[in-house]
Formats: C-alpha cells, structure tokens, sequence
C-alpha cells in the first residue's frame, strides 16, 4: 500500500468520527448553524431589510424572509456584481458561478471564501466516505479526470466570474494534481466537441481509475475513446474503479455505459450546484445520498404539489416525511436567503436522513392534471431497460394534446436508442403501466380513455447532442431537459427524427 493510499484511509475514519457527531444530532446541527447565518448576516444590507436583528426562531424568519427564486433576489446580486458590499453577505464574495439558467437566462450565484470551503470538502468527503466503507484505496494512486468547464476566470469589480466546475479546479488538491487530467490547456479549451478530442488524446494511455461527470457527457468520452481503441473502457483502462457524477439520475444511463466498459464499476452519487453542496452518497449498499447538514446551508422544505399555493407551509428537518415530494428552500453563508432551488427530493430516511433528488419544480407534465415528474419517467425507464434487450443514450418526454385525426391525446417519449428493443410494443407497454403504477392520476387518465397508451419516437443517433448543440448547451454542466409540459423541446427534437 503507498503512502498516499495509506494516509486516505487514515483520513477517512477521521472525517467518518466528524460526520458522525452532526448525523446522530440532526436537529441540532440545523438549529444552530441557523442561528449563526442570522447573526452573521444580521449587518448586511439583506439582513438589515427583513429585521435579522429580530428574528429568534424559524417562524420569525418565515415571516420576514419570503421564498425568492433567482429573479427576485436578482436586485441585490446586482449590487453585488457592482461591487457593494456588505449586500447579502459580509464583504464580497470570492466568486460568481455564471449558469445558463432554463428560465432567467445567465444567472451570478455568489460563493463565498466560507462556502467553497464547505463545496470542496463535501467533494473530498464523499470519496473519503467510499474509501471508509469499502477498503478501496488503489485508485488515489492512478490518474483522474473531472470532465468539467473551462477553469479561466475573469475579474469585475475584485470578484472572479466562472463556471463553477471551473472555479473547484483551483481548489484541487497538491497531492492530487500530478494524478489529475485532462491538462490546464485542455480543460481550458471551449468548444466541447474539440475539448473530449484533446481529453481522448491525454487519456488513452494512461492508467486512468477515477473518471467523473454528468453522465451524458462522460458517454460522449467513452464512446470516442471506444472509436480510437476498439477496446472497452474496462479493457482500456484495466484499473478504473469508481465513477463519480452528479446532475442527473444515472440509472436510466447504467446499462449503457456498463456495455461501454464491459464490466461493472462502483459509482457515486453527487448533489452539487452552484448554490451549494448539498448531499452525497455515503454507501454503496443503499441508495440515496445523505444531507448534509453542517456545511453553512439552512433547508426548509414545501411539499410539491401546494408550493405554487398562496402562504404554502415551510418546514424544517424535525417535520419532514418519507416519501413526500418536497421542494427544498435554502439559505447559505454564501448569501442566499428563502432561496428557492428549483430541484425537487424525497427522503427515502430520516434517521439519517437521505435524500433523492425527485426532479424540478417545473420540470413535469400536467397537461391533463396528472403531474408526472422526472422521477417517474426515469425509474419507468429503467424498468423498461432492465426487462427489455434495449440500449437508451438519451431520452425525453412531452405531452401531444392535439394529435392528428381522431386520437386521443398522449405522452410522447423522445428516445435515442443505441440499441433499439427488439419488441417496441413490450418496451411501450412496459413504460406505460410503470408508469401508471407510480402515479394513480396518470392511472385514471389511461383508465378513462382521456389519455391513450404513450408513444416512442425514436432519435437518429447523435440528435440529443445536435440539439443541445443548437441551444448552445454541449457538454459541461449542461443537461437535457428530462421532461417538459409544452412542445418546445419535442418539437425542435423531432427533427431529429430516425429516418428523417
């Protein structure tokens, strides 16, 4: 064993003992992280309008702080991005993570020296905590790569703007960087069809053991890393072991991508943005990804299906439910306050308590009141795959309320297949009563012949991309859009269609 694998494990029960004092005290940790951002902020131009100074309890602070998206808290970023101080958080954030908003256009999501802090470690943690359970440390000593953004910044005001995959490639660590790939150069390169050529070039003989992004995008790696080898990843790389991503649920991609490497390799899962970092999954026995409740982020939580209610309920940890869809709220020691984070979860545990991420708030289809979620289709998806001989790369699902002739309206379901199942009609009927297993509206609306059985569309090969392309949206963080509950996104994809 190297030194290098030796000093992880070591590591690794260190930061086990230190998660385990917040894990067996939840509440409190919560409680009192709480009270720490309130007092800290309580001087800052923020804190100074919604009466910080005053608020005591959660219940104070629901009535003074009400849930916000991006576009109402967008007049105190700016002040930020002028270079104010003191606005949302004392003195000036480090950084501003500019993303590609679905619905606000460019977004400045301020991180702070404190913050980062917490992001990184949660990042290091996660490994650490594979390392504790499962004895694995032969990886740390082979290369890893972090299919990621561009890591140049640049400067307004004494801040620095970037992507935030970008911003954490200045934050790995000494003893990692010789391990690290691709080059500065690489990574720095925009265009992302020319950016996976030079990785591909970097990387193919290299011992490479750790290999991390959104899954899509990590696809698009493996399948031109394939073209040059004619080698499954595995073969090419006898020692990758672990795959790490985060974004998006991977389930729907497993059996893909373990046809890409020809065996099995144990993956973790993620829950980072630019707001924060919020989960990780802390065993390869048991899904979901524990919440992390001591890294500078308050949660509260609205059930779903009445967030868009006036005066909806916020609650706290102490009165979450398992299995409720819920939308999560946060305020972060990076400034964001009430801050609505668009994504929806579960808990699938409260003691601990663990999470899924169930899809976005206005991420669903509810064309005909049955509101099914990203969740929904992925896991129906999943099933379709694991029962059938089909292969999906990507897929996506709207709703045709006015189809031609006489038919009844439907779920259309835009798949690129890489492998097409030999029997469609069982992969449909598949989907479809998965479906309405999970969801008794969907149920109903099949029953009463409101709705017809789903339809597959199939996708030439490489059109998700050519789409994403299109929308100036290729690789990166970026993701595809799971669902949607109009036709903009079908629409453009069907030109996209096989045979077309």
């Amino acid at each position: 064993m190297s030194l290098k694998s030796l000093g992880a494990k070591i590591f690794a029960k260190h930061v086990l003992k230190k998660t385990t004092k917040w894990v067996n005290n939840p509440i409190e940790t919560q409680e009192r992280l709480f009270r720490s951002l309130i007092q800290k902020a309580s001087q800052t131009e923020f804190g100074i309008d919604h009466n910080f100074a005053k608020i005591k309890t959660h219940d104070d602070f629901t009535k003074n702080v009400p849930i916000r998206d991006y576009e109402e808290l967008k007049p105190y970023v700016e002040k930020v991005v002028a270079g104010s101080e003191n606005i949302l958080w004392p003195g000036k954030p480090l950084y501003f993570a500019k993303t590609s908003g679905t619905t606000s256009g460019a977004k400045y999501i301020p991180i702070t020296e404190v913050s980062i802090k917490h992001q990184v470690e949660a990042s290091r943690n996660a490994i650490l905590t594979y390392i504790n359970e499962t004895g694995h440390t032969d990886f740390v000593d082979g290369k890893m790569i972090f299919l990621q953004g561009s890591p140049e910044m640049e400067e307004k005001n004494g801040i620095q703007f970037g992507r935030l995959s970008g911003i954490s490639a200045h934050y790995v660590p000494n003893y990692l960087q010789k391990n690290r790939l691709p080059s500065w150069e690489t990574n720095c390169i925009d265009d992302w069809e020319s950016k996976v050529n030079a990785i591909v070039e970097e990387t193919i003989h290299e011992d490479m053991t750790v290999i991390a992004g959104i899954p899509s995008w990590v696809q698009m790696y493996f399948e031109k890393l394939n073209e040059r080898s004619d080698q499954k990843i595995g073969e090419l790389f006898e020692n990758f072991q672990l795959f790490i991503y985060g974004g998006v649920n991977y389930e729907p991609y497993r059996s893909k991508f373990e046809s890409l490497i020809g065996r099995k390799v144990d993956s973790i899962e993620l829950f980072p943005a630019s707001e924060g970092f919020f989960a990780y999954q802390n065993s390869q026995k048991e899904k979901g990804m524990l919440l992390l409740l001591d890294s500078g982020i308050f949660y509260e939580f609205v059930k779903a299906d009445a967030f868009f209610e006036e005066n909806a309920k916020r609650i706290t940890l102490k009165d979450v439910e398992v299995g409720v869809n819920y939308v999560m709220i946060i305020s972060t020691n990076a400034g964001l306050w009430g801050y609505n984070l668009g994504d929806t979860v579960q808990f699938i545990s409260v003691k601990p308590f663990k999470i899924i991420v169930s899809g976005r708030i206005k991420h669903f289809i509810s064309a005909f009141g049955e509101h099914v979620i990203a969740k929904e289709v992925e896991e129906a998806m999943q099933q379709a795959i694991s029962e059938t001989d089909a292969l999906v790369n990507e897929f996506t699902v709207a709703p045709q309320i006015n189809p031609k002739g006489d038919q009844l309206p439907f779920h259309e379901w835009l798949v690129e297949f890489e492998k097409e199942p030999s029997n469609l009609s069982k992969f449909i009927q598949i989907l479809d009563t998965a479906l309405q297993n999970q969801n008794s509206y969907y149920f109903d609306l099949i029953d009463g012949k409101i709705l017809q059985t789903l339809k597959v569309t199939a996708i030439k090969k490489g059109g998700f991309r050519a789409y994403m392309k299109s929308i100036g949206k290729l690789g990166g963080q970026n993701k595809v859009q799971r669902l949607s509950n109009d036709r903009k996104v079908a629409d453009v994809l069907s030109l996209q269609k096989l045979g077309e």
